[in-house]
């Protein structure tokens, strides 16, 4: 069998994605996680906390809704459902930072939980600690002169 006769098969045994569906799913359960990061911080700014205050409050409570939504199993459901709508940013790295620390609880909280827990997320923290100091960096040279 050669690659291209492999590939008509494997084509034609695939099942057929529905991208228009998958694509307007994503779209509007998206839409609905940052509407409802908007309703929260406008909810947190009508309690009179000042905008950053209502930035980091808005921040913390998606953060531990996705994670209580993931630790209950709620946010895969959805996930199957919206695809790639569930990654918005903030939702879906606390979906990543929480997913594997549950399933690798088995294996104790320092060997499984604290080690699996930054699979995900240990790149993007070690990338966004280390481009703050080097941005940090230039921005303190760049003032000097």
């Amino acid at each position: 069998m050669t690659e291209k006769e492999y590939g008509k098969m494997v084509q034609a045994m695939s099942p057929k994605s529905p991208m228009w569906k998958d694509c307007l799913n994503a779209f509007w359960i998206g839409g609905l996680i940052c509407l409802l990061g908007q309703v929260a911080m406008n909810g947190y700014l009508a309690l009179g906390l000042g905008k950053t205050m209502a930035s980091t409050a808005t921040c913390m409570s998606l953060i531990t809704l996705s994670a209580l939504l993931t630790g209950f199993s709620i946010y895969d459901d959805i996930a199957k459902y919206a695809g790639a709508g569930t990654l918005v940013p903030i939702t879906g790295f606390a979906n990543a930072v929480v997913a594997p620390a549950i399933e690798f609880k088995t294996e104790g909280f320092v060997l499984g939980v604290g080690a699996k827990m930054f699979t995900i997320a240990g790149p993007v923290i070690v990338y966004g600690v280390s481009a703050s100091v080097v941005y940090g960096f230039i921005y303190w040279i760049t003032t000097l002169f």
